[in-house]
């Protein structure tokens, strides 16, 4: 006769950047002989409410389960699903079948646990307990379940998110020494997922992204198929103890401990291959912005009250003179020289043709440029204005035959260190939705409309967008930090993959570009969050050893943002930082077209057009 062999439990975890709707078949062995009830558990949170949908059938032997069923269910749709799978011991009820759902904190909460644990000493871990706190069933995994809720409870959290990572992985460990102790805990936003030191299978995590995700994913305890034409842009972490089949999963050890939230992990201290894991801003009571009493980085203010009239006097003073932060760190000035050189080549000589070039780096109270010049040979007839976003602009009109066009910018720029933003004071707004009073929203009316592109694409980049902003808690300096660096870490720097009309809906779906593709995505999805976005054009010096990498020896790209009662600040998504010291800003405008450093019409002849750019940054050291 067939003889089965013992079966141990599958969980698995599958979080997403939006609303999702895959199809998990649930891979169950038909032979009846087997003495163990098999059985299965969902667990998902319709519509991505607070509210979880619990779905699980202890004694389930078939293939042919309830799962073929809710995966054509309009509120089978959520951005994380649980599953256990063989996870029933024989005679168990819908009371003792995971994953567990409870009540707490104004959501839902839900756990899974696979291996065994020592009832009489969770017993002890859990006293006395209310009951809010009182298991339903009385198994080692629900104890364990409410304990943890009671840890969360006392230490005044209401999600994962507020408790300090490495608080969380030490009420994980409390289980280490009572048994196998593999564990996944949500709270409808972010998972948490530890890996016990006894553990009966090791868990494993990948991350899958468009355009080269996977149609479906197979392992020994499900399949899941990406079926939905809604999800074809979706990003997805999965964490399984089966590891599905042709992926390159990477394991977690013992005493592990991974966050994710919205399809991204988010705080982690597994290291994979010698390397840390990728991980995106988190939102963690660890992890607070830094508030130095410094008003803002454009004027540092010296308040006095005078004794004779009782008026406070404010004294604004250049950043360029200040040369120290009230905690005695220095702020010293960083000085570059830049050699531009544009060269065109024609086939057939230009008779006539009118020029507007760009390359005059900004002067203002943080850049100071201490000389520059611009060169244009053949010799033209020129205008130098001042266009209407600010930018120094030179118009230039030949009408002498040409076959070759050189334009030489040289410019030396000293940029001053500034103290960091303080966003303590209330009409500084930190949190998502921002609100702009009507002639605000009017001037920036143009830094907030996100380009023409069809209405479908926009719904499905405002999902996007809003993934960011559910992740970050709604906390808009770090939802854009977010942002900045998931597009770094996302999206693969691809030298001439684009083009000028390339779209930042074609940047999200084969998540490869550019510079200037990554600045318009990110204006993009700033701009469909209400936050007003610009596009910046200028260099960066990546001749240090600094994080900056990408863009060296040659015009950069970035944006900037308009935030409340601070101003403009520039991100850089191509290297995932914000900008400072090693940023020279030259134009700024709605999108490329207004801020490109060299342009032209050709009126009568030309021919083939070549054009080479030649880009050198250097620090100079007084």
């Amino acid at each position: 006769m067939f003889k089965i062999p013992p079966l141990t439990s599958d969980i698995l975890a599958a979080s997403f950047d939006a609303p999702s709707s895959p199809a998990i078949h649930v891979k169950i062995s038909p032979h009846s002989e087997s003495p163990h009830s098999l059985g299965w558990g969902f667990g998902w949170y319709p519509g991505n409410e607070r509210s979880a949908m619990v779905v699980k059938d202890p004694a389930a032997r078939d293939v042919e389960i309830f799962t073929s069923a809710i995966a054509d269910w309009s509120n089978f749709r959520s951005n994380l699903f649980f599953c256990k799978v063989r996870g029933a011991s024989d005679g168990y009820t819908q009371a003792e079948t995971q994953p567990f759902s409870r009540s707490f904190s104004g959501r839902d909460w839900l756990f899974m646990h696979n291996g065994d644990l020592d009832k009489g000493a969770l017993a002890t871990l859990l006293g006395q307990p209310t009951q809010h706190l009182e298991p339903l069933a009385g198994t080692d995994s629900e104890m364990a379940f409410c304990h943890l809720l009671f840890l969360i409870q006392e230490s005044g959290a209401r999600q994962i998110l507020d408790v300090d990572p490495m608080t969380l992985r030490k009420w994980f460990q409390i289980f280490d020494g009572l048994g196998s102790a593999d564990m996944f805990l949500s709270d409808g936003q972010s998972i948490a997922c530890f890996q016990g030191a006894q553990s009966p299978k090791q868990l494993s995590f990948a991350r899958h992204m468009p355009p080269n995700r996977p149609e479906s994913l197979v392992c020994d305890a499900a399949e899941i198929l990406f079926s939905d034409p809604r999800d074809m842009f979706r990003t997805s972490l999965m964490i399984s103890s089966s590891p599905f089949e042709g992926e390159a999963w990477s394991g977690m050890r013992p005493g592990d401990l991974l966050i994710a939230n919205h399809g991204a992990i988010v705080w982690t201290n597994t290291r994979t291959r010698g390397a840390a894991v990728a991980v995106a801003s988190p939102v963690l009571p660890s992890v607070q912005e830094t508030a130095l009493p410094m008003p803002s980085v454009q004027a540092v203010q010296a308040q006095s009250k005078s004794e004779d009239s009782g008026t406070a006097h404010v004294v604004i003073t250049s950043p360029r003179a200040v040369t120290q932060l009230p905690n005695g760190r220095p702020l010293s000035y960083r000085m570059f020289d830049l050699v531009h050189i544009t060269r065109y080549e024609y086939t057939t000589p230009v008779e006539h043709s009118t020029h507007v070039f760009r390359l005059q780096p900004l002067d203002d109270r943080v850049q100071e440029v201490v000389r520059s010049s611009l060169v244009l040979s053949p010799k033209a007839d020129e205008i130098q204005y001042e266009d209407v976003f600010g930018n120094q602009a030179l118009h230039c009109t030949i009408n002498k035959a040409y076959t070759e066009l050189s334009v030489t910018s040289n410019s030396r720029v000293k940029i001053y260190a500034t103290p960091p933003d303080d966003h303590s004071y209330s009409h500084r707004q930190t949190s998502i939705p921002l609100v702009w009073m009507p002639w605000q929203r009017q001037m920036m009316m143009p830094y907030l409309l996100p380009p023409e592109l069809p209405e479908t694409q926009l719904r499905e980049l405002t999902q996007y967008a809003m993934g960011f902003v559910e992740r970050s808690g709604f906390h808009l300096l770090k939802t854009i930090k977010d942002i900045n660096l998931s597009i770094y870490q996302d999206y693969k720097y691809v030298s001439g993959s684009t083009s000028l009309s390339t779209t930042p809906f074609d940047v999200y779906t084969t998540r490869q570009g550019v510079c200037q593709d990554f600045a318009n995505l990110f204006i993009c999805l700033t701009r469909l969050l209400n936050i007003p976005a610009r596009y910046r054009m200028g260099y960066i010096h990546t001749g240090s050893s600094y994080e900056n990498k990408i863009q060296s020896d040659a015009s950069h790209a970035w944006a900037e943002v308009y935030l409340p009662y601070v101003g403009w600040r520039g991100f850089d998504p191509t290297n995932g930082c914000m900008v400072s010291q090693d940023h020279i800003r030259v134009a700024c405008g709605r999108t490329y077209l207004d801020a490109t450093p060299t342009s032209g019409t050709i009126y009568k002849g030309g021919g083939t057009e070549t054009m080479t750019v030649e880009v050198k940054m250097t620090e100079v050291n007084e």
